[in-house]
């Protein structure tokens, strides 16, 4: 039979649980580093009372993260955004339409959003309607919509 022991979480740790947590380790790994690295401490009663005011803080802090996420999501949703560049008669842009470009776009439509957050699998370089995804939070994206117009040539 293997012993276990247990403790409680300080912090969320991945693949074993969240923050206020009691779980059940193998002594090896409470000992060398969960302990040590004060991701856990020992579960008594007094720990557990003191653990669950700072859950109680944490809990409040995600829900307003989330919060803000969602309001940032919804905004950022309904986002249509126009650009042009020189473009051959079929409709394929001379250029690119890169993250830098639609990040300057965004910046100009109100919405700070830095370039890494664009998520671009390759630069759009034609003519037209281009759905965009951009990193909001941790798993969270909102979708932009970008139209791409050609220049009128001036020749």
């Amino acid at each position: 039979m293997k012993t276990r022991v247990e403790v409680l979480l300080r912090e969320h740790v991945s693949n074993l649980g969240r923050c206020g947590d009691v779980v059940q380790v193998a002594p090896g790994y409470a000992r060398n580093y969960l302990l040590p690295r004060k991701l856990a401490i020992q579960a008594t009663d007094d720990n557990k009372r003191a653990m669950l005011r700072r859950r109680a803080r944490l809990d409040a802090d995600e829900a307003r993260k989330a919060k803000e996420t969602l309001a940032r999501v919804e905004t950022l949703s309904g986002v249509v955004l126009k650009t042009s560049g020189r473009a051959d008669d079929s409709g394929h842009l001379f250029g690119s339409v890169n993250a830098a470009r639609i990040s300057e776009l965004l910046l100009q439509a109100g919405h700070a959003v830095v370039a890494d957050d664009v998520r671009l699998e390759t630069p759009l370089k034609s003519v037209g309607s281009h759905v965009v995804r951009i990193h909001v939070h941790g798993d969270t994206f909102a979708e932009v919509r970008i139209e791409v117009e050609a220049e009128a040539s001036g020749a």
